[in-house]
């Protein structure tokens, strides 16, 4: 069996889809047979190192392949099927508009936002989500979705048989879950993530300012992640009202996210929520939304809050910051919730996916 995984993510600017094809690539090719073969495309058979904001590849490469791509989107050349001759799956992102005709096609659902809120969203990225799934998901013989909750939204919005769709659980990267805490001079609540409006930062920011000053004075609010869109209306406040870290590499999250006090995280709508995982893996605290998937990915292992009640978010700061015990309880919690989050878990469900889409299962 040849699974080609088109991972043309590994060169853009990206963060949760990149992040899950870089990790994903890896452990499919470290659990494969001697019978499987996993290849890159386009060419990507060792994708490099892992970097959200830059390509993984040259900068004459990269524009090389987004060249190859573009034909192949607008014009039907090269033939994705002469490309990937000899593949018995392909596996397409949302990059590729293609789909082959030889092959069998799947596919990963991350999330549905450009449906269920596309006003998060920028109108070039609403299109473009529509057209991959017309184009891919709706034709796909088979989907992996990152979380039940993003299961359920695809059979929802868009139609798609409960059948043709098998839930997957995205992993975290192994140095999470032994993360030595980063030293800092105070003690400090943390965000990781994209600065948009998704994220809800603003809301964060009013509940930071409910807080009794005397916990404002004892912690920081860490903000760590790259301008997204949007960014311009929001960043000027954080970096008046938080300590603004910019894009954090990923050698320095984890010891970043197992030194935080705690860790919060209220964003409008997950697909799976890679630093909530990846915090619970940490050991950090965690607080987050009650909505998507964020709950059932957390268990019991998060306290749940309104993520547009900013009162609602500074009373679970609160307590937490006052409470030791309940920090250390959560934290207990998280790291046992994590180990549902392994790589190679996730790998392992993935090549068997890929064998009962081949019939051989």
């Amino acid at each position: 069996m040849t699974i080609i995984v088109d991972a043309t993510s590994t060169l853009v600017r990206s963060a949760g889809v990149k992040n899950y094809v870089w990790h994903w690539l890896r452990h499919l090719r470290r659990q494969a047979d001697e019978n499987t073969a996993i290849r890159a495309f386009p060419f990507l058979d060792e994708p490099g190192s892992l970097d959200h904001e830059n390509s993984a590849l040259s900068r004459s490469a990269t524009i090389l392949r987004f060249a190859l791509i573009k034909s192949m989107n607008e014009t039907g050349f090269p033939p994705l099927d002469w490309m990937i001759r000899g593949a018995d799956i392909f596996h397409a992102t949302n990059l590729l508009r293609r789909a082959p005709r030889r092959a069998k096609l799947t596919a990963t659902i991350h999330d549905l936002t450009c449906w269920l809120m596309p006003e998060v969203h920028t109108p070039g990225n609403v299109k473009a989500d529509r057209e991959f799934a017309d184009r891919i998901l709706r034709r796909a013989d088979r989907l992996i979705a990152v979380s039940e909750n993003t299961r359920q939204d695809a059979i929802r919005v868009l139609g798609i048989a409960a059948d043709r769709i098998q839930t997957i659980y995205s992993g975290i990267a192994e140095s999470y879950y032994d993360a030595v805490p980063a030293r800092r001079a105070r003690p400090y609540a943390l965000y990781v993530g994209t600065i948009e409006p998704r994220k809800n930062l603003n809301t964060l920011l009013d509940a930071w300012a409910l807080l009794k000053p005397s916990l404002r004075g004892e912690f920081d609010l860490l903000i760590a992640g790259p301008r997204g869109w949007g960014s311009d209306q929001t960043l000027p406040r954080i970096q008046k009202e938080a300590a603004y870290l910019g894009y954090v590499p990923e050698d320095d999250l984890p010891g970043l996210t197992a030194g935080a006090t705690l860790f919060i995280y209220p964003s409008l709508y997950e697909g799976f929520g890679f630093p909530v995982a990846q915090a619970m893996a940490a050991g950090a605290p965690v607080v987050t939304s009650n909505n998507s998937c964020l709950p059932e990915v957390t268990g019991d292992a998060a306290i749940l809050i309104d993520p547009k009640s900013a009162s609602e978010i500074a009373s679970a700061l609160t307590r937490l910051f006052e409470s030791e015990s309940l920090r250390m309880e959560l934290g207990a919690r998280g790291r046992k919730r994590a180990e549902l989050y392994r790589w190679e878990k996730c790998a392992t469900e993935s090549l068997h996916f890929f064998r009962s889409v081949c019939g051989s299962v």
